[in-house]
């Protein structure tokens, strides 16, 4: 009898501990900070910036990592492992409301690690002014291909 008490006072205390260590992730999201990329020269990251700012709203959405172009706005996010079941979805969603904020700007959405890695690199040389227009526009093209050979 001892014995079915002291278990079930542990299986207590090990679902009450269990329950409260996500309490922390799911406040995570809301102390996010987003980082501007702003350049001297005339490579202007407002439209990304922008957009960074708007995507980050979203809960599903854990970071996010965007360049642009003249033309063309690349945008990696980074998904929280509970929502990663509805990936494509939140993808969607994005590039759709990325496509109606920007009519005129060709948009391309990624939740892939890499891009995002890629894109982090890309906003840091932005940042250093370590890149120009020329190699900003190679790099997102061969970002653009990566991405067409994964769908």
């Amino acid at each position: 009898m001892k014995v079915k008490i002291l278990f079930f006072i542990l299986i207590l205390i090990g679902m009450g501990s269990g329950c409260n260590g996500n309490q922390n992730q799911l406040d995570n999201n809301n102390d996010l900070s987003i980082s501007q990329v702003h350049t001297s020269k005339p490579i202007d990251q407002s439209v990304a910036n922008h957009a960074k700012e708007k995507i980050i709203t979203k809960e599903e959405i854990s970071d996010v990592k965007a360049v642009n172009t003249d033309n063309e706005l690349l945008v990696a996010i980074k998904i929280g492992n509970f929502n990663r079941f509805r990936l494509k979805n939140i993808e969607k969603s994005v590039k759709s409301d990325l496509k109606k904020m920007y009519p005129d700007h060709k948009v391309f959405v990624s939740s892939d690690k890499k891009m995002f890695w890629e894109l982090e690199n890309i906003e840091q040389r932005l940042k250093k002014n370590d890149t120009n227009e020329k190699n900003l526009k190679k790099d997102l093209n061969k970002l653009k291909s990566l991405m067409k050979e994964q769908t």
